[in-house]
């Protein structure tokens, strides 16, 4: 971490403490600081040493919800901004980047319900013209929901972080992001190799908004997000700002931390467009895990595995539709991380919703720091 960086963090420390923020301090569900983990609950003690000493070079602010079993816990620590040193709370709203991907697989999964879908359907049939017949092979809907559509990734504002935030405010259409990537060409054969990219995401969107003759937004308003009362969630699409509470979110860029609060994401639209809180997203992953959001057999396809390999680690693929599954101290999760610039999300779950752990926490590098972000507010969670 830069000299600069550091300053700024320990300027904010003090601001924080004095303005009497609960900076190591963390509130927890039941009003109490437990300090002793329950023997096959959570590991309450290393999740409130991982909330102490916010701001901190990882993190302006954390907010995480445990659940399961009974064992709810939740804390938060650190600053609502840096310029006030405000206390952070735990009802804010955030962007939840790529989390977004499980609202668009399951309205998916409830179209293929419905009928008005089918998982081996073709993005020729629903989108005719899109991807020319002499250069792309046929892509089913179950290619793109496992990212095994073999789409590249397509245009985007810039190419480093610099980039992207002198751009911060322009928009970026999906129909411009999508024909940058069919200009390309495909990357490999549908269904050879699973590849992770917003693509499959993006085409999945214009293919709900094509079959439903409505927006993509408003069908997620309507078909999610209202019968759930999911109320803190919805997509800005070109509004930059964050309705409502909300923590300032900040990114290191040439060794000092910005402001990257407002940001337009229209480029992102079903793959990573949606602001939430960390009730909804929990009150949305466990309505989702017990069938009450997909319905059975299309909820089985969240939790399937395509038996192809990683294109860029050659390992078995981990990604299902809009799920992926990784192991803690043996206990299998399935999940979703999300990040954009300030903000790093993650919802995850054991199959039997015996644990459940949403966070949002204000990364000041969230693209980058997914995995030590995971491994310090996550898998404590998890842990026997």
């Amino acid at each position: 971490m830069r000299a600069s960086l550091r300053t700024t963090v320990a300027a904010a420390l003090v601001i924080g403490l004095a303005a009497g923020g609960t900076l190591a301090a963390p509130a927890f569900a039941d009003g109490r600081h437990s300090a002793v983990a329950q023997e096959t609950g959570p590991d309450v003690v290393a999740l409130e040493k991982a909330l102490q000493g916010l701001p901190d070079q990882q993190a302006t602010a954390a907010l995480v919800r445990v659940g399961g079993d009974g064992r709810d816990w939740q804390g938060v620590a650190g600053v609502r901004s840096l310029k006030t040193g405000a206390s952070a709370r735990d009802d804010v709203r955030f962007r939840a980047g790529s989390t977004t991907k499980l609202v668009t697989a399951a309205l998916t999964l409830q179209l293929v319900a419905d009928g008005e879908l089918d998982l081996d359907g073709t993005v020729q049939e629903y989108l005719p013209g899109l991807l020319p017949a002499d250069r792309f092979e046929p892509v089913t809907v179950r290619q793109l929901l496992d990212y095994t559509s073999g789409l590249r990734p397509g245009a985007t504002l810039g190419d480093t972080d610099e980039e992207l935030y002198e751009k911060r405010f322009e928009t970026l259409t999906p129909q411009e992001v999508v024909a940058a990537s069919i200009a390309e060409g495909p990357l490999h054969s549908p269904g050879a190799h699973q590849r992770y990219s917003n693509i499959h995401y993006t085409v999945l969107g214009l293919i709900i908004e094509k079959v439903t003759g409505d927006t993509y937004a408003h069908q997620a308003s309507e078909r999610i997000f209202r019968p759930l009362g999911m109320r803190d969630t919805y997509f800005p699409g070109s509004d930059p700002r964050i309705r409502g509470p909300h923590h300032r979110g900040y990114q290191e860029l040439n060794g000092r931390l910005v402001d990257v609060t407002e940001w337009n994401v229209t480029d992102r639209f079903a793959a990573g467009d949606m602001i939430s809180s960390a009730r909804d997203l929990e009150r949305f992953l466990v309505q989702l895990f017990r069938g009450r959001v997909v319905p059975e057999p299309q909820l089985e396809e969240m939790f399937t595995l395509p038996e192809v390999d990683d294109l860029e680690t050659g390992k078995p693929a981990t990604k299902a539709a809009g799920l992926e599954t990784f192991t803690i101290d043996g206990t299998v999760i399935w999940g979703k991380t999300g990040a954009r610039p300030g903000f790093h999300t993650v919802v995850a779950a054991t199959r039997d919703l015996s644990r459940t752990v949403v966070y949002s926490v204000n990364a000041t590098d969230a693209h980058r720091d997914g995995g030590p972000l995971a491994m310090r507010f996550a898998f404590p969670a998890f842990n026997k």
